[in-house]
Order: C-alpha cells, then structure tokens, then sequence
C-alpha cells in the first residue's frame, strides 16, 4: 500500500453493524462494511457488468449485486458466486480517532477487478485435466484449478469455434462478434496454459480406460474429465423445415446472422420465453414486422406465470409486436429455398422472410449414450453434490446435469441458468482436486428488453400461488412465487435490489413466509442482518 491513497472516509459512528456503505475517495467509490466490529472496504463496482454493490444485498460477509446476484467475500474481495469471472480489490482500512481512513491504490478504484493469484503449466506435472464444452463451467473450471494450484496440463474441447464467450449477450447485442463478447482473450489462455481445441466434437468417452474419443479419431487419456457440453436447440420436424433463413440460436454467428438478415423483413419468433422475446425485443426496431407463436397463453407463462407474462406481453405489442398465442406451427412454405410463410395449425399464415425457432433445447450429452455414465431418460447426467458423476474421476457441469439442489430439499434438479453454470465449474475443479466442497447456490437469472431487466431468483418449480406488490401497469413490481405456506422464488421489474435480498437470505437457509408478504414486500429484509 506504499502508493495508495489515504482518504477520510467517514466517522465512526456512521456505519452501524452488518451495515454496507458507499465510500467516496476521490472520483471514486468503495464499499466499507461493518462486520462484527470489524470494518472491511473493497471496490464497489461488481466485476460483471459494473453495478454499485451499495445498492445490492449485504449478508453475513458476503455483498450480491442487485442486477445479476454476483458474490463477493468482503474480508477477501474473493468471487464467490456468478456471474463473472474476476474478484475484487480489497484496501486497508484503519480507525484513527473516531475516523475511519482507507488507503487504496488509484488504479484498483479505476478498474475495480482483481484477478486471483493463478498458477503456471509445470510440463513436470504429468496429469492431465480434460474438460468438454466452451461455455461458463468450463471457463470458470480452468481458471480455479489454476488458482487453486494444479499445475498440470488443462485441455478444453468443444464444438465451438471461438473461445468461450458471454452466452446471455447473444439474444441481447445480437450483433456483438465472439471477440467483443469474449470472457478472457487468447493471451489470458496462453498465459495461464489453458489449451483449447476448437471446433472438435469428443464422440465418445471410455471411463475404464479414462479416455475420450474425438471425432477425427484420436483419443486423449485424462486424469480427470469435466463434460459440460450444454444443450443444443430443439428443431422442429414439419414440412418446409429445411428452407434456409428459418434459424436457431445458439453461437455468436447464429446471432450475427439473424441481426443481418432481419433489417426491414417479416420475422417470425417461434416460441415466448426468454431467448425468443430477448430476441424480439432486439430486431422491432429494424424488421418490417415481428410476430411471435406459441402453444401457451402469454409470454413466460411457465415460467413467471400469467398474470406477469401478461405485463411483459404488453410492452411488446406496445412496440409493435403480434402475438399468435395457443397454435403451434403446422408448415413453412418458401420459394426458391427461402422461406416466405409460417402456417399456423388454425391455417393463419403468416409472411416470414426469416424465422427463429426459441423452443428449449435439450441436453447434448447424444455421446454419452454407449458409455457407462448414468443419465436419465431425458438425456441429463446425474451428479451428486459433488458435481462428480458415478464414474470415478469423471465430473459434470452446466445445462447438461441433474443435481441435488438444497432449495428443492436436495432433490435432483436442473437450473439452465447462466450463473448456475459458472459455480458448477468451479465446484467440480474444487472436487478435481480433492477439495470436498459441496455445490449450495441459489439459482439466478435476469431477462432484459427495451432496457428494463427483469431478476428472478429461487426454484419456483411447482409453485401454487403468486403474490404481487407494485404497479403492474407502470410496470414495477414484484413477484413472490409461494408453494404452500412458503415462497419458493421472487421475481421483480423495477424493484432492487429485493431478487438479490431474497437470494442471500436464502443462501443462508433462511425461509421467507407468505404470511410475511401479503401486506408487505420487505418485512423480512432485516433478517439479513441477523446471524444464523
């Protein structure tokens, strides 16, 4: 702290216990915590996408943001739970009188990120990691097991062409290039002696031998194996399906194209949730027109339910978008290859000069069918709190896997969420390693069109009720999904950082009551302040 800066940034007496407060210090600003009378300061920006984490949760050491519910350890600055890869820069914090002065370097305040220490590639070090799949698990995996000190080889497969990137901005900037969108560039990967074999497809995998099978031919032996190979979108099997412009979204060139090929055209959105109105939200500015099809009754009708899918639903007719709700698709028709109508199954047809099918997509785990790796019916590895599977050394990650999750009683469960799929990663490099940690997140997701965000949080799977405060037309609200005398999810528009608070309250296995929020969205916020 030689070259920090000493800055008076408060009195005593201005921070109560359990208390986050924004600190200014210079042009800058810091979080300062109290913590069982201890005070802590780290960067107050959140290393995802820069939110002011004094406007977030504070818990028991732990600060979430209010936009997309990253962790940090206060003590430490540590990542301790996603999105984002990087931790934060954590300043000396002295009381001095009844003053409290921070020292904190300048360019720490300017960048607000730290990377933790990481390790170097030891070609001394004969094992070897594999990990399959280019997406968040695999990313995060590589990075904790150079931080937690594996020096051996790390080699990522998968079927994409470029380096792992930020998959949530495909619906959202959907025309951002792989490189702009990038989680780490190459030099990073070098660097850190983090391979990456792009554009190879691992077809099989041999847990006796511990190998894996690519689909040139060659095999490579591992030590330990990572399989987070995520989901691949559903496709439709009806007449005209092969017409070209009728697209799936799933890689930043998927996305680059659809942008490209929508200015001033008739676009058809297959399918209401989250990647399909991302998407809508997106192209209704520049296409001629934008209708959506689905078999349900309003926008994320199962996901945030119909009284709120309703909401959403009318601020996209308000920018001009058509809905077709419960039909399906019966047929494309085209000319000359290109597909130019959409028949619906009640023979509404529809001008389409460019389609996106956003109907789910399932697990790509089609290779590990002849393995011995158990899976169940629907395609999903099973893995235990570990993230290891039933194979020995053998570990699972992302979209692709069932897992016991504390929120659903540690029943297995699946949560293809974004966030969900970093902390998996970097529980299974902490398991690689012998480390014995158990995966205890609470699910996040957020959804964002026409710049509002909507967050959501928890495991609403089989909820019975909703309670909603707010104004629905305004819209600002939010949403508390009950199952019995217990809410299970909180979803919220214009109301932070209450998806965070109800996150962290959960996190530390406290319970919010449907009692607590008829009158009331807050009334249980003040628990976050009491230990448990």
């Amino acid at each position: 702290m030689a070259s920090g800066v000493e800055t008076v940034v408060c009195k005593v007496n201005d921070i109560g216990e359990g208390d986050a407060k924004e600190v200014q210090i210079g042009e800058h600003t810091a979080l300062l915590v109290k913590e069982n009378g201890n005070l802590y300061a780290v960067g107050n920006k959140c290393t995802h996408y820069g939110a002011p984490l004094s406007k977030g949760a504070y818990c028991n050491g732990v600060v979430r943001c209010p936009w997309h519910g990253a962790c940090f350890n206060v003590k430490t600055g540590d990542i301790e739970d996603y999105p984002g890869l990087d931790s934060l820069p954590k300043f000396k914090v002295e009381v001095r009188s009844d003053e409290v002065v921070v020292t904190a370097n300048p360019e720490d305040l300017k960048t607000s990120k730290r990377l933790k220490s990481m390790c170097r590639l030891d070609p001394r070090n004969k094992n070897t990691f594999v990990l399959v799949g280019g997406g968040a698990a695999t990313a995060t995996c590589a990075e904790t097991l150079r931080q937690e000190g594996f020096t051996g080889r790390i080699l990522v497969i998968t079927k994409e062409n470029n380096l792992p990137y930020d998959r949530p901005k495909l619906s959202k900037a959907m025309s951002s290039s792989a490189e702009a969108i990038a989680l780490r560039k190459k030099e990073f990967y070098d660097e850190y002696g983090i391979e990456f074999t792009l554009g190879a497809e691992v077809t099989g995998v041999n847990t006796a031998k511990k190998k894996v099978t690519i689909s040139d031919g060659s095999t490579i032996s591992y030590n330990a194996l990572l399989l987070a190979t995520g989901g691949r979108p559903r496709t439709m099997t009806i007449p005209g399906q092969d017409l070209k412009n009728i697209c799936v979204l799933r890689t930043p060139e998927d996305a680059n194209y659809i942008a490209a090929n929508s200015e001033g055209k008739n676009v058809v959105i297959i399918g209401s949730s989250f990647i399909g109105m991302e998407v809508t939200s997106c192209l209704v500015e520049k296409a001629k027109s934008v209708s959506v099809v689905d078999l349900i009754k309003v926008p994320f009708q199962l996901a945030l339910g119909q009284q709120v899918g309703s909401v959403l639903q009318k601020m996209h007719e308000d920018k001009g978008v058509k809905f077709y709700f419960e039909r399906g698709i019966k047929e494309f028709r085209g000319e000359d290859g290109h597909v130019t109508h959409a028949v619906l199954s009640d023979d509404t047809t529809l001008a389409a000069d460019l389609c996106v099918l956003s109907i789910g997509v399932v697990p790509a785990t089609d290779f590990l069918k002849d393995s011995s790796i158990k899976m169940t019916d629907r395609g999903f590895v099973t893995v235990d709190k570990y993230m290891k599977t039933n194979q020995s050394g053998v570990f699972a990650a992302g979209d692709i896997v069932e897992f016991p999750l504390f929120l659903n009683s540690n029943q297995q469960s699946n949560a293809q969420h974004w966030q969900m799929a970093h902390q998996h990663g970097r529980i299974a490099a902490l398991n690689m390693l012998n480390k014995k940690v158990e995966i205890h997140s609470v699910p996040f997701f957020w959804t964002v069109m026409y710049g509002k965000s909507v967050r959501y949080t928890g495991y609403g799977h089989g909820y019975d009720d909703i309670v909603v405060h707010g104004d629905l037309s305004a819209p600002q609200f939010a949403a508390f999904y009950t199952k019995g005398d217990k809410v299970v999810a909180v979803a919220s528009l214009a109301f932070d950082p209450i998806v965070s608070q109800a996150a962290s309250l959960m996190e530390k296995g406290d319970t919010i009551l449907k009692f607590e929020i008829q009158n009331d969205p807050k009334s249980w916020v003040g628990r976050l302040k009491q230990k448990l």
